[in-house]
């Protein structure tokens, strides 16, 4: 299995749609590389995540608004396709397994600091901090 974990924001409010009887939940996310060129310029790079989240648990899509910041995670599919000036293409999409909210601008709802998170299979969510029980000073390195 080949596993993809994105953090970055949202680019636009979410769709929810119903496919052969299935909810699916579509966003993007953005995610921006900072880095210094050879001329030791700064640059930045933009790499858009199309992400198709099918769940029966649309309760998170009024969260997922433009600006948002989110972290997803799933399995990625690369797609290729010729343009309308013959050059081929290709766009990186991922079907997503859990989806957590961050923060971001337009922070109203959810308080940031809760992190909500929303899985497709509860059993594989990690627990928060909170529900931690052993003391820190006990740490294995």
């Amino acid at each position: 299995m080949i596993k993809m974990q994105v953090i970055g924001n949202l680019g636009k409010d979410c769709v929810v749609n119903t496919v052969n009887g299935k909810n699916v939940i579509n966003f993007t996310v953005a995610h921006t590389e900072k880095y210094r060129d050879s001329q030791g310029s700064n640059q930045e790079k933009t790499t858009w995540v199309d992400c198709a989240y099918w769940t029966d648990r649309t309760a998170i899509s009024p969260y997922l608004t433009k600006g948002k910041q989110v972290f997803v995670e799933g399995t990625p599919e690369v797609r290729s396709f010729t343009r309308q000036d013959g050059t081929s293409g290709a766009s990186l999409s991922l079907r997503v397994r859990e989806v957590q909210l961050l923060g971001g601008r337009g922070e109203g709802g959810v308080p940031s600091s809760q992190g909500s998170s929303y899985s497709s299979s509860s059993a594989s969510t990690v627990p928060s901090a909170s529900d931690i029980t052993e003391p820190i000073d006990d740490l294995p390195f």
